[in-house]
């Protein structure tokens, strides 16, 4: 049998059970303070913004609220899953990979949170620019198709060049998402007149979702350049907290003190006439 990597994953069979995972995790303290972290985090948040969004009534910005809030709620009920071995699985890098024959430790449950979590972030971006809902759709369905087919380069042991397709067209839909948020989106903010806020969260969000497939590249996933899975879930989870929380705290902060802001339709924005008023 090929030697297993990774150090504290050492011996771990390719059929590991749950509770041998869970004693791999807990084994390796770096593995396992990334996770545990986001875990306080994320429960931290959770109360934080039911307290934030207390008094928010407006429609429009009570949907914000509510996406904003299921982030960290996915991102708790993911980590656990990862903690416990429930969402982790080891798997044989497949002929050609730097660790070909070798067993690695997947956290495939990382690709069902942002499935998840990822929509929640741009539905409350779409809706705090006030975009369409067609638009809206597009984005949030690119953003699924980039998460699924991310977790399908992960999980492929049969080819490495059919891991690294996924890898491609993962980030070919990754490519439909930036684009609606580094030109349509903003234009759609400025009419609605929340453009100074989704300004600083559009940066905030592009720069550290491009840290996503940097990190799958560089890491066991990929070339195997960083071949630590602490380390490389390290770098996943500390782009989460920043990408998730923080994130929807700048954003839900903002919604709090501008909620009429939010709460005026995009064609009263900058000041014209409701039909009414005709």
């Amino acid at each position: 049998m090929p030697t297993p990597a990774f150090g504290s994953v050492a011996g771990i069979a390719l059929q590991a059970t749950q509770s041998d995972a869970f004693s791999a995790i807990q084994d390796d303290v770096l593995l396992s303070s990334s996770l545990w972290v986001n875990i306080a985090l994320a429960g931290v948040s959770i109360l934080l913004f039911v307290y934030m969004g207390r008094n928010i009534e407006a429609g429009r910005a009570r949907l914000i609220w509510g996406a904003t809030l299921m982030i960290p709620l996915v991102s708790i009920s993911s980590y656990l899953g990862l903690l416990s071995g429930l969402t982790v699985g080891f798997i044989e890098m497949p002929a050609g990979h730097a660790l070909a024959g070798e067993e690695v430790m997947s956290q495939w449950g990382r690709y069902l949170t942002w499935a998840l979590s990822t929509p929640m972030i741009l539905l409350a971006l779409g809706k705090l620019a006030d975009v369409d809902d067609g638009s809206l759709f597009t984005v949030i369905a690119a953003d699924v198709g980039m998460c699924v087919t991310g977790l399908a380069a992960a999980l492929v042991t049969s080819s490495l060049a059919v891991r690294w397709a996924f890898y491609v067209i993962s980030c070919a839909f990754f490519l439909v998402v930036l684009y609606a948020l580094l030109t349509e989106w903003p234009v759609a903010a400025a009419e609605a007149g929340t453009d100074d806020i989704f300004g600083t969260l559009r940066v905030l969000t592009v720069v550290l979702w491009l840290g996503y497939p940097i990190i799958w590249a560089l890491g066991v996933e990929g070339l195997a350049v960083v071949q630590s899975v602490g380390v490389t879930s390290w770098g996943y989870s500390a782009l989460d907290v920043l990408a998730k929380y923080v994130f929807a705290f700048l954003l839900l902060r903002w919604v709090a003190a501008n909620e009429r802001t939010v709460a005026t339709p995009s064609g009263q924005a900058a000041g014209g006439a409701s039909p009414a008023d005709d």
